[in-house]
């Protein structure tokens, strides 16, 4: 029991500064000793604390705080992680933008695990490197815990470049990553996507009925391959911001392809615009803000969002489980 009471040895943040270590881990010893002393060190501090992990790892955390886990905000990453591209606005801002301005805040977050899929790694190491963005200045420590027996040597080389400082297995110092550079992962992963399979394709423009045609097209078509009941509302309200942000944003027009793969419905719209902001759907909306929520609807509602942006245009390809 020693392992997870010993005091969590990272260097203190400068007030103000923005904290994203990655902790390898290759037991559930490590874990605990990693993850345990850093909860309570924050409660000890008077700070916020959110953990949100895969199930199996919540208990563990859980069970070794025992009465502490009382006053700590605890999350299935598998559940409130399941896109990606949903955690900075639906877990992590949503935490910390709600928590009182001169609190530092602190944040155990495991997006990714053993059983991630390589259709959903890349939206995962984009989503690492993104986090610097978003945090950049605020007064927030995010540790990732990294799987360092069971994940592949490439993703533990990505939580490297994603993550400014490193904790190895079985340590609990920092170091410096020397191979730190999130701006590279998000080009790296910014690649075309595989090719779906042929499907009817609609086009769409900025014309009398089209955006509405467009909508029911895809419903009906996703109620054909098995969606239904709430999914297949969301699909429908996708579809709206989608191909609306094609004819307003993507050169006034775009198409639309829908198909089934693995248990989803997969829709995907592809104009002639390019996304610039790599954030982009990933901040949460103000409550004053006007428009500007389309990307970030999407990406709250759907199982799976990857983007591909370039010179000659942007795919966005959405899952939803059936």
């Amino acid at each position: 029991m020693s392992a997870v009471t010993e005091p969590f040895t990272g260097s203190c943040p400068e007030p103000g500064a923005f904290v994203h270590p990655a902790l390898f881990y290759r037991d559930d010893d490590e874990y605990l000793a990693g993850t345990v002393p850093f909860v309570r060190e924050g409660l000890a501090g008077g700070e916020p604390v959110a953990v949100a992990v895969p199930g199996e790892r919540l208990a563990l955390i859980r069970d070794a705080l025992g009465a502490d886990a009382a006053r700590v905000r605890l999350l299935d990453m598998r559940e409130a992680g399941r896109n990606p591209g949903r955690i900075i606005p639906g877990v992590l801002r949503a935490f910390a933008d709600a928590q009182p301005a001169d609190r530092r805040v602190r944040i155990i977050g495991e997006p990714i695990w053993a059983g991630r899929s390589g259709t959903e790694y890349p939206a995962c190491a984009q989503h690492e490197a993104l986090i610097n963005d978003a945090f950049e200045g605020r007064a927030v420590t995010i540790l990732c815990p990294y799987d360092a027996v069971r994940l592949d040597a490439d993703v533990l080389a990505d939580a490297h470049a994603t993550h400014p400082v490193v904790i190895p297995a079985g340590s609990a110092g920092e170091l410096p990553s020397a191979a730190y550079d999130p701006a590279g992962v998000v080009a790296r992963y910014n690649a075309p996507l595989p090719p779906g399979p042929d499907a009817p394709v609609l086009s769409f423009a900025y014309a009398a009925g089209s955006l509405p045609d467009a909508r029911h097209a895809a419903t009906g078509a996703a109620g054909r391959l098995g969606l239904g009941g709430v999914r297949l509302d969301d699909l429908a309200l996708v579809t709206a911001e989608l191909t609306t942000n094609s004819v307003v944003h993507g050169g006034g027009a775009g198409v639309l392809r829908l198909w089934a793969e693995d248990g989803y419905v997969v829709c995907e719209v592809q104009d002639r615009g390019r996304l610039t902001d790599p954030l982009a759907g990933r901040r949460p909306a103000s409550r004053d803000q006007r428009g500007g929520r389309g990307l970030l609807l999407v990406n709250l509602v759907c199982d799976l969002v990857r983007t591909h942006t370039g010179p000659d245009g942007t795919t966005v390809r959405t899952w939803f489980a059936v």
